[in-house]
């Protein structure tokens, strides 16, 4: 039966499968990017709604056999007017972050709004409640949507908001438009000529030695190029972003890790093809109980040969917590857990890689550190860094799920052995069983007061799941120990905290990287010592909040600190409410810790009408482009319109990963150090007559110290951020409003501040209330987007965002890193709330998790 249809107004005579999902007939058959696959499938992410017969449907679980006489639209075939009235509202409000969910959410207010001119608020969160959007909060793409009713029912044209791309403006994200109307490209909408594709066969089993790969039957399948496994790999076998611990493929004879380790990997014409090919590859193992309990785990057989499962202990102390402890008039102890958390950034991984001509490798990639990819891919290949050129293409959301490689190893792999291009990109299911999560915590703490209300000790043992590989899992049990003591002055304490591995999925860097684990706790814990002292829960934190001159519980003696003005900024509110619970963060700016922490730029001036900035760093939705293009307006006075910028490693700028809310600070202090030049060079000459000419700049700072350095004044990290944040309940014990103060130091940019804060926020919330991806005896209990608890528009409350500046002795014009610190103090805030509330004490995140 031939299917007949519309799509974007042309005729479709349809012969083929009907079970194919509408989704892959746009994209690989029509080549319209716009849609996105974000999910899988699983209808459960709303980046793939289109339009059909005038409802807004998701294409991802639309079958071609379904599709009879319908008439369908998708972004590409919107009316002109109303597709740029709506991109253009949510790029005017803040709506658009990574982008990439954005023209699903564009095909859903097109058909609300022909349908429903005049929405409540209320109505347009109905409507996208279908709908995930990881970085916003959703906040400001309602406030799009509504932005746009008006003007489409007024006959309004909108504008992007011109401004001077200076510091302290709303200057609009970055390219924001086209990725907005879904023109910009993500790795996986980019089609090379004679492409092949990949697919990774993982391992059936968390632990087990394999006996045997048997790839005959897949090798015969029609349009297979070849099968790879571990004895093809020309270099290092195994790669790290700090222990080289990390098994590229696991080979005969070796023993897997966990369910992501990649067995082989099938190169075949198609990417359906390569599917089929995968599931012909028998593997015979010898299976073992996996290791999954952390505790059990410390002392359990190895599971790297070459070092301990207890393989990293921060210890350190300031005083004597053991006396100041016994001399406390109140004190406070428990155990508390913090989950395992799926990052859910929509884009999943897609890689791309292609022969150079000459001997090398260029690799497309969507990771937070396009030069440790670079190192680790040449590790690979057996190849000198400068024969790996791998160009970033900004990603739909990372969140420090990007930080690790997945597959630009394997991509890069089968492309350089192959001499051909080559595509690789992870279903949602893969994606959830591959990259590394947020760490589960266990911690024991004990906190203690004298009779005046002062904090006068902090104990703390925290024991963290870092999973089969190492990650940046003693980093951040690192951050556990250093942060443990927050916002606060706590003259005495005693840390220890331990990395584990065991069988479970690595966990690495997520948003807050331990500092929102050990918050949680320590937060529980300042209520129950105001409970016990009848303290008033406001004035007790800011008489006990860090000021100039005193000191982390690393020992750092600290200035630009605004504790104080953020709980300010809250007092009203905590004293109009009935049910409010308060909680403080703080938050390193830089990795720190004894490491360097550095950027270089290039200024090129291609001609009076283009400029490009070239740095190191990853734009993944959170605004650095937009830090690096206003900085040098700033500096310069220059048109944001003709500043483009670039990261790719050809520039040979050599930059750390884009981690630790230290992208603002560095990029813009690198900036401003080569821009000197340029507007000196600017007082005699023109653009036109600089045109061919670049200007180099630098920024960085080599005085960190670990915290177990024996140092007089130690500096752990160069800049902190701070915090508070109140969550107010209603009498029916829902979050009715949310209010966030932050010390951003100096606010860059107005709108892409408060966006960073309610995504944070929302992230938070979702972290205390419901979000978990539980494992059992190293399996996931679930792989299932829809199932990771995830907040939708309709379940965010209010978030109100309160800008503090005090200014950072370091950061460009006194900026301080925001990146992260949004939901620092949010489980903390929200388990007090409810505890004002029904009087129970939790112990564990999440607070109520999803049945």
């Amino acid at each position: 039966m031939i299917i007949t249809f519309k799509l974007n107004d042309e005729e479709i005579r349809y012969e083929g499968d009907k079970n194919r999902t509408l989704l892959d007939f746009i994209r690989k058959e029509k080549g319209l990017i716009s849609v996105k696959d974000g999910c899988s499938g699983q209808a459960a992410c709303g980046a793939c709604t289109v339009e059909m017969n005038g409802k807004a449907i998701l294409s991802c679980v639309t079958k071609m056999g379904k599709l009879q006489n319908a008439e369908i639209y998708t972004p590409e075939g919107f009316p002109e007017y109303v597709k740029d009235t709506i991109a253009k509202a949510l790029v005017n409000e803040g709506g658009v972050q990574c982008g990439f969910c954005t023209p699903g959410f564009i095909s859903r207010t097109k058909v609300l709004l022909q349908n429903n001119p005049e929405p409540t608020i209320e109505e347009v969160r109905k409507a996208i409640k279908s709908h995930i959007c990881r970085c916003t909060g959703y906040k400001k793409i309602e406030k799009g949507i509504l932005t746009a009713a008006e003007a489409i029912k007024n006959g309004t044209k909108l504008e992007i908001r011109e401004t001077s791309g200076k510091i302290g403006e709303s200057e609009p994200k970055y390219r924001a438009y086209q990725t907005a109307i879904g023109e910009r490209k993500f790795v996986d909408d980019i089609i090379l000529d004679d492409m092949l594709y990949g697919v990774l066969k993982f391992s059936d089993y968390p632990r087990a030695k394999i006996l045997k790969i048997d790839t005959y039957e897949a090798e015969k399948l029609k349009g297979v190029h070849r099968i790879f496994t571990a004895k093809d790999i020309p270099g290092e076998k195994k790669v790290g972003l700090i222990l080289q611990d990390w098994s590229v493929m696991i080979d005969q004879g070796e023993t897997t890790h966990y369910i992501g380790d990649v067995i082989a990997g099938v190169v075949a014409d198609t990417e359906e093809i390569a599917r089929k090919a995968v599931n012909l590859i028998k593997t015979e193992y010898e299976v073992y109980e996996p290791i999954t309990d952390v505790f059990k785990a410390i002392e359990a057989e190895r599971i790297h040969p070459e070092r301990p499962n207890n393989f990293d202990t921060v210890k350190f102390n300031v005083g004597n917590a053991d006396e100041a402890m016994k001399k406390a008039k109140y004190i406070s102890k428990g155990h508390y857990e913090t989950q395992r958390i799926e990052h859910a950034f929509l884009e999943k991984e897609a890689a791309i890689a292609r022969p150079d001509g000459k001997g090398g490798i260029e690799l497309l990639s969507q990771s937070q550190g396009v030069y440790e990819d670079r190192r680790q891919v040449a590790m690979i290949l057996g190849l000198p860094e400068e024969k790996v050129r791998v160009t970033l293409i900004p990603n739909g959301g990372g969140f420090g799920g990007k930080e690790d490689m997945t597959i630009q190893g394997h991509t890069s792999l089968f492309a350089f052995l192959l001499n051909k291009p080559v595509k690789i990109s992870l279903t949602r299911e893969e994606s959830i069983r591959m990259h590394p999560k947020r760490h589960p915590v266990f911690m024991d703490i004990e906190v203690g007061a004298d009779e005046n209300g002062k904090l006068t000790a902090l104990k703390l043992h925290a024991v963290g799941d870092t999973g089969a590989y190492a990650s940046v899992g003693m980093k951040v049990l690192e951050r556990v120990a250093g942060h443990a003591a927050g916002g606060y002055f706590i003259p005495d304490v005693d840390m220890i905290a331990k990395t584990v591995y065991t069988n479970n999925i690595p966990c690495g860097a997520m948003r807050g990287f331990g500092a929102n684990q050990v918050t949680f706790a320590l937060e529980s814990c300042i209520d129950d010592i105001c409970e016990q002292g009848n303290f008033d829960r406001w004035q007790f934190r800011w008489d006990n909040a860090l000021v100039d001159g005193l000191k982390t519980s690393t020992g750092q003696t600290v200035f630009g600190v605004g504790v104080r003005k953020c709980l300010e900024a809250l007092k009203d509110d905590f004293y109009n409410a009935k049910y409010a619970g308060l909680a403080c963060g703080i938050k390193n700016s830089g990795v720190g810790n004894g490491m360097i922490d550095e950027s270089k730029v290039i200024i090129d001036i291609i001609s009076e009408n283009k400029i490009v900035i070239k740095h190191g760093w990853t734009e993944m939705g959170q605004g650095v482009h937009n830090m690096a293009l206003q900085t040098l307006c700033e500096e310069t006075g220059l048109n944001p319109e003709i500043i483009d910028v670039e990261v790719d490693t050809e520039a040979q700028i050599k930059t750390g990963m884009t981690t630790s809310s230290r992208a603002t600070a560095l990029v813009g202090l690198a900036v401003i150090n080569a821009a000197k030049s340029l507007k000196d060079d600017l007082k005699t000459k023109s653009l036109k007559e600089l045109a061919g000419k670049s200007y180099r700049g630098q920024f960085e700072f080599t005085l960190s110290n670990k915290p177990t350095d024996n140092v007089k004044n130690p500096i752990i990290h160069y800049s902190y951020g701070y915090a508070a944040q109140l969550c107010i309940l209603n009498d029916e014990g829902k979050i009715e409003k949310f209010v966030a103060a932050h010390d951003a130091g100096k606010i860059m940019n107005p709108m892409l501040f408060e966006g960073q804060i309610e995504g944070g926020v929302h992230m938070g919330l979702g972290y205390a209330l419901t979000e978990d991806l539980p494992m059992k005896d190293g399996y996931l209990v679930y792989d299932k987007f829809r199932k990771l608890g995830i907040l939708k528009a309709h379940e965010t409350p209010e978030i109100v965002v309160k800008g503090i500046e005090v200014k950072d002795p370091v950061g460009p014009y006194g900026a301080k890193g925001i990146g992260e610190i949004g939901l620092v103090p949010t489980a903390g805030a929200v388990a007090n709330a409810y505890y004002q509330f029904d009087k129970i004490k939790r112990y564990k995140l999440p607070l109520f998790p999803k049945k």
